[in-house]
């Protein structure tokens, strides 16, 4: 009886793995073909950044001095370096002038000479914007000429506004552009009227 039992249950394992690898085979193929399909929605977390406005706030290449970028859209919410999302807001990065751009490279240094703060408008929400620039740090005591351009991204990059700004002392604040949104995404209005919107800080 025991050989009788042994050899059947001999003759059954090699089914019960036949039938579990086949499974597992299965399995695989239904993730590969979930990947090919949608390989983006298996990626946890992986959020596109869509972009409809692009605000740069940039100042000569190498100056050592700390430029802010300050935007405040219709519903009062403020994006700076200490608030860097905010509404459809968004700060990409925080330019500290040359405080921030050097590596070392093989023992070398290597420095970024560019100087610039990018907010990326990623939705439509009608109302005025302004876009402010902040003089927050000195390292020479001289006033720093600000550039300010605004992009419209979407369907087709095209140039809304480009235009400079003077501020001259440590704490100054400047009205770089203010403008507003429609709610088809068009802008008008576009002007430099002083507004305050720098938080003391």
């Amino acid at each position: 009886m025991r050989s009788r039992r042994r050899t059947r249950e001999a003759e059954v394992d090699p089914f019960y793995d036949m039938l579990f690898n086949m499974l597992i085979a299965f399995v695989f193929c239904f993730i590969v073909a979930l990947l090919a399909m949608n390989p983006k929605a298996l990626k946890a977390g992986d959020i596109p950044a869509k972009a409809e406005y692009i605000i740069t706030v940039s100042w000569p290449d190498l100056n050592p001095n700390d430029i802010d970028a300050w935007v405040q859209d219709p519903g009062g919410n403020l994006v700076w370096f200490r608030a860097r999302e905010a509404g459809l807001m968004h700060l990409d990065r925080d330019d500290r002038g040359l405080a921030n751009d050097s590596i070392v490279v093989n023992g070398k240094q290597v420095v970024n000479p560019l100087n610039q703060e990018v907010v990326t408008l990623r939705g439509i929400a009608p109302g005025e914007y302004t876009v402010n620039a902040h003089y927050y740090e000195s390292k020479d005591g001289k006033p720093v000429d600000v550039t300010v351009s605004i992009v419209k991204v979407n369907p087709r990059a095209e140039i809304v506004y480009y235009g400079q700004v003077t501020v001259a002392r440590k704490g100054d604040e400047a009205t770089a552009a203010r403008f507003t949104l429609l709610p088809d995404g068009g802008v008008t209005n576009i002007n430099t009227l002083p507004k305050t919107i720098v938080e003391r800080i």
